[in-house]
């Protein structure tokens, strides 16, 4: 399978358009991109631009293609009856599920030009847009309406206990039928990834383990904790997209826990990985896939992602022994800023990875205060930046950074 569109050496912010001044399109979301190009900013990541959930999450989504209206710089935009069938022609395999989930298709159309008028603006500056696709839909969402043969009623999805959590985490959403979706060609994830590719110059696919091996918990449990591993549909998915589609510019949320299989179906692939940096610096951990003496071309790196701490928060919290193996990281990679902030922004723009991310806070160098999500809770979503925030002088001192390690666009 061929991948296209990730970036060889480059680097980018991660800021959701809820963040923007107002929460909104128009000119907070161009100034963003004014701020990159100057920043020398190849990539702006956003979250999924799905309509959230009652408690602000794009990853709960009452459906898997629907963009949300909360988001038009205009939602009174006129939109004649030529235009709304016209979206519906080209969208056929979904809109129709939307609208009887009591959707407006005319909200559909006003989010498509503005966001193609915002992607065109983006790309005239240099810069891509890297979106994400959440692996499961919502239940009750439209999906699992208009769709019920490929969704299971005897399971829903979650992840097992782990270090951090001593009953998993149960997420509740309805599992794949894969052997139906099989039966179908895959035409319900191909259309996805035509609707998310018809939005997003590079997609990040989250909770990619889930192709190879998912975690399923028998309805009506009250926690992870007695789920069991099943198999998932591997590489076919892909491949069948990829027959239709052409190349896939994805990137795999490979995040969690990950075996051999995992690594072996993402490499099969040829998709770039993902590392974070707040997960590296432990002396007693077993995971060593994210120190900096182990991160590979092939991957994306992040400071932090939306569902961490930003970095001051978490090195505010971070035991001694564990600063001391951050300093000794940065002394390695010939890095002496006095701010833990811009050392770790230093040190992932110095990784061998293709793609350094960071957070918008972390630039700004915020606390937990401006903290994006924290899993399993729901007083989430929130952060916003204040207008003029991202000063010329930020933008030069992380562009700075980005000519100095090879990546400014």
């Amino acid at each position: 399978m061929a991948v296209t569109g990730i970036p060889q050496r480059a680097a980018g912010v991660q800021l959701h358009v809820t963040s923007l001044p107002g929460g909104r399109l128009g000119e907070p979301a161009r100034d963003v991109v004014r701020w990159l190009a100057r920043a020398g900013q190849q990539v702006w990541q956003v979250l999924p631009v799905a309509v959230p959930d009652a408690h602000g999450s794009p990853y709960a989504s009452p459906s898997a293609f629907a963009a949300w209206p909360g988001l038009l710089e205009d939602p009174g935009a006129p939109v004649d009856d030529d235009e709304v069938a016209a979206f519906a022609e080209e969208h056929a395999y979904w809109a129709g599920s939307w609208v009887d989930h009591g959707g407006d298709l005319a909200d559909q159309v006003r989010f498509e030009r503005e966001w193609a008028a915002l992607r065109t603006f983006a790309g005239d500056h240099g810069v891509q847009v890297l979106g994400d696709i959440p692996i499961y839909v919502a239940a009750g969402s439209a999906d699992a309406a208009t769709w019920p043969e490929l969704f299971r009623t005897d399971a829903v999805a979650g992840v097992p206990p782990d270090a951090f959590t001593e009953t998993g985490q149960l997420w509740g959403n309805p599992l794949y039928d894969w052997h139906a979706m099989a039966a179908d060609g895959y035409r319900w994830w191909i259309e996805r990834l035509r609707r998310s590719l018809g939005l997003y110059d590079l997609v990040r696919i989250d909770h990619f383990r889930g192709f190879s091996a998912f975690w399923a918990v028998p309805a009506g449990e009250a926690t992870a904790q007695h789920g069991r591993w099943e198999p998932g549909p591997g590489r076919a998915v892909f491949d069948a997209a990829t027959a239709e589609l052409g190349p896939l510019p994805v990137l795999a949320e490979d995040l969690g826990v990950i075996d051999a299989p995992v690594e072996r179906l993402r490499d099969s692939l040829g998709l770039p990985g993902m590392a974070v940096l707040q997960f590296a610096f432990d002396p007693d951990g077993e995971d060593r896939s994210h120190e900096p003496e182990n991160l590979r071309r092939d991957q994306v790196v992040y400071t932090g992602t939306h569902d961490n701490d930003t970095v001051a928060g978490w090195w505010d919290d971070l035991p001694l022994r564990r600063r001391r193996a951050a300093r000794e990281a940065w002394r390695a990679a010939g890095i002496d800023d006095p701010d833990p902030v811009w050392a770790m922004i230093r040190l992932a723009h110095a990784a061998p990875c293709r793609l350094a991310m960071v957070q918008a806070q972390d630039v700004l160098s915020l606390g937990s205060e401006a903290r994006m999500n924290t899993p399993g809770t729901a007083a989430t979503w929130s952060w916003r930046l204040e207008p003029g925030m991202l000063t010329d002088e930020l933008a030069a001192r992380l562009r700075a950074v980005t000519e100095e390690s090879g990546r400014a666009g």
